[in-house]
């Protein structure tokens, strides 16, 4: 057990720049006097921990200290190397192939036959269906762009089917699901916005240089859609017994409820918006909105428009 702490807190100096004796204690449940053992006994073992006084004090290991690849099993590395594959099936990085290079180096030849039978049996491929190259394409010029802080300028139709011509701060790219977007700050609109990649038509990069703003915290894409909506609605939906293998598709586990006949009840929250009336209008007469009331009379309205619609023609 203490092992395994030493371990743990070697790895947390290793990605922290500075982290104080109480943050040690309360993470790891022990008392300060045990703090203060364990870090003299991960100095002991060669490992440069220098510890500082103060209000801002703490510990951390010196600057350019790195652990050896005794450090990773091969199961780790194995990890790293999927992952890293997954990631180059979706991105024209450089960058990935040598890095692919360096994590082989560390294994030995028996572990790249071992390697081998690992990726047989793993695959991760977070390109979409259609629109891969094109994505691509954006993707490496977004990521040029945030690196070198480029004000972007394109073309975008937002869930209301608006176009608008856009000028952005790019801050970061967020995959979420399979959906690419790029988060930063519009000038247009003076505040932080998010962008789904495949709305978004001739991207220029060549923009001027931005000074970074400091960034809004953003923990989740929900909380991102909340800054562009004004409401998010706890929806309770009943969806007909042959639509269960989609419900489990696309809601949580702990959102689906099994009902007596055989139906399916999911309790989830989502923005308001045009977006989520054409969503339930994609499951026909096999969905049921049970909860908001109001949005079940707005969804009525926007199926009666589709009857008027056909019943003119």
């Amino acid at each position: 057990m203490k092992l395994d702490r030493l371990l743990a807190i070697t790895m947390l100096l290793l990605n922290r720049k500075r982290v104080s004796a109480k943050e040690l204690a309360d993470r790891f449940e022990v008392s300060l006097r045990t703090v203060y053992r364990d870090v003299e006994t991960i100095q002991m073992a060669g490992i440069p921990v220098v510890s500082y006084a103060g209000t801002s004090g703490g510990y951390e290991i010196m600057d350019r200290y790195r652990l050896d690849r005794q450090m990773l099993s091969f199961e780790e590395l194995n990890s790293i190397v999927v992952a890293l594959r997954g990631i180059r099936t979706t991105l024209d990085d450089r960058e990935i192939e040598p890095l692919l290079d360096k994590v082989g180096a560390l294994l030995g030849k028996s572990e790249h036959e071992r390697l081998d039978e690992s990726s047989d049996r793993l695959a991760i491929d977070i390109n979409p269906w259609s629109r891969g190259a094109e994505d691509k394409e954006k993707l490496t010029g977004l990521r040029e762009a945030i690196r070198d802080r480029k004000v972007i300028r394109f073309e975008y139709t937002n869930a209301e089917g608006d176009r608008t011509s856009r000028s952005c701060e790019p801050m970061k790219l967020v995959l979420k699901g399979y959906v690419w977007y790029v988060y930063g700050y519009c000038l247009l609109r003076r505040d932080f916005r998010i962008f789904r990649l495949s709305r978004i038509r001739e991207l220029d990069i060549t923009g001027p240089v931005f000074v970074r703003r400091e960034m809004p915290a953003t923990d989740n894409l929900l909380r991102w859609d909340r800054m562009i909506h004004e409401s998010v609605l706890d929806l309770v939906l009943q969806f007909a017994p042959k639509m269960r293998a989609r419900v489990v598709d696309e809601f949580e586990p702990a959102s689906i409820e099994d009902m007596p006949d055989g139906s399916v009840r999911v309790r989830f929250s989502r923005p308001d918006g045009p977006w989520l009336y054409r969503y339930l209008l994609g499951f026909g007469t096999d969905v049921r909105v049970l909860q908001p009331a109001e949005t079940a009379l707005k969804l009525r309205a926007e199926a009666e428009k589709i009857v008027k619609m056909y019943s003119e023609s």
